[in-house]
């Protein structure tokens, strides 16, 4: 498949650039888990390997398919991410209440029933809640989003700093140490560009490779 062959492609060249950063690291998702004790690199292209659909797709150092979503629309009320075989790894369900406030659960794998803040019914507890930064009297544009353990909105285990809208933000845990940061894909070898439609997804050990592209989706839908 010409598509395949030119993610390969392109991950070669993303993670040639990345060398020096990355020495000698482990970026598949089974590796990661093993423990490696370097960073994973992942190329996250906003585009569906199925034809006609918008998605993304995420590929590793060698161009193996990792994760992949599909039937990606601008406003769902779900998002299931996958892994490269189709199967699902986090969903996230947009939370409907009376607040203006974007606010999403992420599951692990199907999420069952429908849950929410203002609903009892759920089969699956949701393992966080993100929410879009919005206050009026404190206005941080570098602060997008916080990160909540389960559907509890009382003190965040991760921010999300800076601006996915170029591309160039860090998840940070409580003691503002970096787990994961979205990078741009600058003009590559060759003279093509690739714009924010493809860059880097770099995760620090001991942080899940699939959480940290399930807050990418997530963040693509509070600030495209």
């Amino acid at each position: 498949m010409k598509m395949i062959r030119f993610l390969k492609s392109m991950s070669r060249t993303v993670h040639e650039e990345h060398h020096d950063q990355l020495v000698k690291h482990k970026t598949d998702h089974d590796q990661y888990h093993e423990g490696s004790a370097c960073p994973s690199s992942l190329t996250v292209w906003r585009k569906s390997l199925v034809i006609s659909c918008n998605g993304f797709t995420v590929i590793d150092s060698g161009g193996n398919l990792v994760y992949r979503v599909d039937n990606y629309s601008r406003r769902p009320e779900e998002i299931t991410l996958m892994d490269g075989s189709g199967i699902p790894v986090h969903t996230m369900r947009r939370c409907k209440t009376l607040r203006l406030v974007d606010s999403w659960f992420v599951y692990e794998g199907e999420a069952g029933d429908h849950h929410c803040r203002t609903s009892s019914k759920s089969s699956k507890k949701p393992i966080c809640s993100v929410r879009k930064h919005v206050n009026i009297l404190h206005s941080n544009p570098n602060v997008p989003a916080h990160v909540f353990r389960g559907s509890s909105d009382k003190g965040y285990a991760y921010m999300i700093e800076g601006s996915y809208a170029h591309r160039s933000c860090k998840v940070l845990d409580e003691s503002r140490k970096v787990v994961a940061e979205i990078k741009r894909k600058e003009a590559s070898k060759g003279g093509i560009s690739f714009g924010h439609e493809v860059f880097v997804l770099v995760v620090q050990p001991g942080f899940d490779p699939g959480f940290a592209m399930a807050l990418v989706l997530l963040l693509d839908q509070m600030c495209s």
